[in-house]
């Protein structure tokens, strides 16, 4: 009578785990499907890095204008600029300008281009909490790197269970680094200036900056 119970038990919290991962794999589906929807995409949002046994806290905003895989995205006081070829790397600080393909950027990170879409391999999914935020249903998706030697410990998704749009990233790295991003404004379709994506180099070269192609 035990083993039956325990095997039924068993059985039961299968089946609930296979649901809650269609659930949160069909509402991830809906948000990716939402991205693509747009022609462009502006997000302004604020970025925190967290470690508490190296007492470290940062905090800092951003934003980046996105349209298909083209992306202005300014941060840290740089801009950097993807054509759709080249990413180049304004750095007014130093007075330098760093171009590089695509393919050289950081193995392993999440361009800006990809931000929003990132999740839709490499992951397994779960259903997590709901939140209410100022009157907003926020609803909270896990992601677990499939690779095992991943940084990443976990990822949590806060959507928007009205609009479908992410509100919120939370990424957890094995050294106990926790990474959240905070969507302030989300605005979609905006009328975008000419040449935005289009890197001036007559314009850094006049300014004297240093031009450094890698």
């Amino acid at each position: 009578m035990r083993f039956t119970l325990l095997f039924f038990a068993l059985l039961v919290s299968a089946v609930s785990f296979g649901q809650n991962e269609q659930k949160a794999k069909a509402l991830l589906d809906e948000v990716h499907n939402k991205v693509k929807s747009y022609d462009n995409i502006y997000i302004d949002f604020k970025y925190s890095l967290d470690n508490n046994a190296e007492n470290i806290h940062q905090e800092t905003r951003g934003d980046v204008t996105l349209a298909g895989d083209k992306y202005v995205f300014n941060y840290l006081g740089a801009t950097k600029i993807f054509d759709g070829e080249k990413v180049y790397t304004i750095i007014p600080e130093n007075e330098e300008v760093v171009i590089a393909d695509k393919d050289s950027e950081e193995e392993g990170t999440i361009t800006p281009s990809e931000m929003l879409t990132f999740y839709k391999d490499g992951y397994n999914y779960s259903w997590d909490v709901t939140q209410n935020v100022q009157g907003r249903k926020i609803q909270f998706v896990e992601l677990t790197p499939i690779d095992s030697d991943s940084e990443i410990k976990q990822i949590l998704l806060g959507i928007d269970t009205q609009t479908k749009h992410i509100y919120k990233l939370i990424e957890v790295g094995k050294s106990g680094t926790k990474t959240t991003i905070t969507v302030n404004s989300f605005k979609t379709d905006q009328p975008l200036p000419e040449g935005m994506f289009t890197f001036d180099e007559a314009k850094y070269d006049e300014l004297g900056y240093y031009i450094i192609e890698n």
